[in-house]
């Protein structure tokens, strides 16, 4: 199963330090080589970001910083885990690296499961 990790925390207007890169880096080529580890990103100050919106036909574009946001996402990861469990405790894992914040898991859908689940089903 494959699950994507939002990664939000305050946010911060300032590069992550040399050991706070040092540590992450370890973890990522770990994980990576683990397998458990697909992917991921850090993103940018929202300042240099935009959200859109759409309701009915009116599209509204609200350029950052998003200063009414009390956390925003950081970043993500694409993770490979065999159970919802495991990859809460990849997070975990992940979080006692990169410090305060939250993981929102969610599992990605997968075509190929779900026609497999329906054949299954079929008598």
């Amino acid at each position: 199963m494959r699950f994507l990790s939002i990664y939000k925390t305050v946010e911060r207007n300032f590069p992550p330090s040399q050991e706070e890169m040092s540590k992450m880096g370890k973890l990522i080529e770990e994980s990576m080589k683990a397998g458990t580890l697909l992917a991921t990103e850090g993103c940018l100050p929202s300042a240099l970001g935009a959200r859109v919106r759409i309701s009915g036909d009116k599209v509204t574009v609200t350029d950052g910083p998003f200063t009414e946001s009390k956390e925003l996402i950081a970043g993500f990861a694409l993770l490979q885990a065999n159970s919802k469990e495991e990859a809460i405790n990849i997070a975990k894992q992940f979080l006692q690296v990169a410090g305060a914040g939250e993981c929102e898991l969610r599992q990605i859908f997968e075509a190929h499961q779900n026609t497999c689940a329906q054949s299954a089903a079929t008598p």
